[in-house]
């Protein structure tokens, strides 16, 4: 299966945001040996994978995949989609199969795909966790027990050795659609089924998986070209350049530490990477390292359930009234807080978000010496219900709209409310409650493969 080299197509940095038709059919037309889309991300927060919900809808999904479909049948070429639904749990890949079935049902196709499933039964985890096998990953408190009981769902992050499987037994697949996994996982997977060094195959999928996020202006359609002693990117839309200096950027992208890139199974080495423009638009990269883990390890990700939410979003303009925001709003607080004596203060949080002044870093913004003409007020009640939380949160904005300040001239409109209603409830809160490392013995025996026709 070795090859000389493999072109790799990725239309999209995140599937479901739109692929532009017009450069994905020119990419199509450039012969890539596979498609790639990343769908998933813990970047928007634990909502996702505490409420069962979905990144983008399931048109948006359904439009990318089936042009994706459509340009891997042109080509020849299989599509590898991973972390389907944006947190990668079964029921999402499942929805992910249906909406191919449907797609390939419409159009009279057969296509032959793998589904990868990343969710951990507690059980497994429970096990895993009285044997000392799972370690906090960064700043967490260690595991608990109680903490895996009371999550809505864990994934796992899988490594390659899922997909190359996959491949390796079927080697006529249409399509693969994963749960959760590493985000440059399709790619690398790829590149290691073929016989390409392990490094270069981790930093070009690395790069890759964000789509043309590495090119001058950032785009969407990227092309890598995967050899045995370097790889190559150009961007799709002739508009767009992939620079030395744009693409050893994104190298950095999203990483704790410049040169080393930790993942399953071991660590990305960078420090010793060159860059060479081979064309105005084309970079090519040589000089990763791989070293491989003493542990194989995979992340788990779990998210629970922690309350309700209401918001209330003010404008204030009033010279007079922001200079005394500070000791008003800390006023208004304790007072509300005073106003409802029998809810225990740890039962609720109150959350204020200035923007034009901190809203943005809060305590961690510098010290800055203008003050904004006018600020956007956020005031954020998170309770243990709905209607708990809507009810401190109306009584801080009625409260925050009639308080007394120095220097006040006004009774009422120093806040401009722009929505009705005034107070908005948000509905559920989720926090990860899992973010550690999981050590395997076997990198594929936590993620089950299934093999079905569709259409």
């Amino acid at each position: 299966m070795n090859k000389d080299q493999l072109k790799i197509l990725t239309p999209i940095g995140m599937l479901g945001y739109g692929i532009p038709r017009e450069f994905f059919r020119q990419g199509i037309a450039w012969g890539p040996d596979a498609i790639c889309a990343d769908a998933g991300s813990t970047d928007s927060g634990p909502q996702k994978l505490g409420m069962g919900a979905m990144t983008c809808s399931r048109a948006a999904y359904r439009s990318d995949l089936a042009l994706m479909l459509e340009g891997g049948r042109q080509a020849g070429a299989p599509v590898l989609v991973s972390s389907a639904g944006g947190d990668g749990t079964n029921a999402h890949t499942d929805l992910f199969l249906d909406i191919i079935d449907e797609i390939a049902r419409e159009r009279g196709w057969r296509l032959r795909c793998a589904a990868i499933y990343a969710d951990i039964p507690k059980p497994a985890i429970h096990a895993a966790l009285e044997a000392g096998r799972i370690a906090p990953l960064g700043p967490v408190p260690p595991l608990r027990a109680a903490e895996i009981d009371a999550a809505t769902n864990i994934v796992a992050q899988m490594g390659a050795e899922p997909f190359i499987k996959a491949m390796q037994e079927r080697p006529d697949l249409d399509v693969i659609v994963s749960g959760r996994a590493y985000d440059p996982v399709p790619i690398a997977a790829l590149g290691m089924l073929h016989g390409f060094p392990p490094a270069l195959a981790w930093h070009m999928g690395k790069i890759m998986e964000c789509g043309a996020l590495c090119a001058e202006p950032n785009g969407r359609n990227i092309m890598g070209v995967l050899r045995h002693e370097h790889f190559e990117l150009e961007p799709v839309n002739p508009a767009e350049r992939c620079t030395t200096s744009s693409v050893a950027a994104h190298t950095l992208y999203e990483k704790s530490h410049p040169f080393e890139l930790a993942g399953p199974g071991g660590t990305l080495d960078l420090s010793h990477c060159a860059y060479e423009q081979v064309t105005d638009r084309r970079v090519r990269a040589s000089g990763a390292v791989f070293r491989p883990a003493p542990a194989y390890t995979v992340k788990l990700e779990g998210a629970k359930q922690v309350g309700f939410r209401t918001i209330f979003i003010a404008g204030a303009r009033d010279p007079i009234f922001i200079a005394e925001l500070d000791g008003t709003l800390e006023r208004v607080m304790a007072a509300v807080r005073a106003s409802f004596p029998d809810v225990p203060a740890d039962s609720y949080q109150v959350i204020p978000h200035i923007y034009g002044r901190n809203g943005v870093m809060g305590p961690l913004e510098p010290l800055v010496d203008r003050v904004s003409h006018e600020l956007c007020i956020i005031v954020e009640v998170a309770a243990t219900t709905q209607d708990l939380a809507t009810a401190i949160c109306g009584r801080l904005r009625s409260s925050l709209l009639h308080a007394p300040y120095p220097g006040r001239l006004a009774t009422a409109g120093n806040l401009a409310h722009p929505f009705t209603p005034l107070e908005i409830p948000l509905g559920p809160v989720c926090e990860f409650n899992v973010y550690h490392l999981m050590a395997v013995r076997d990198p594929v025996a936590p993620f089950p493969i299934r093999y079905v026709e569709l259409g």
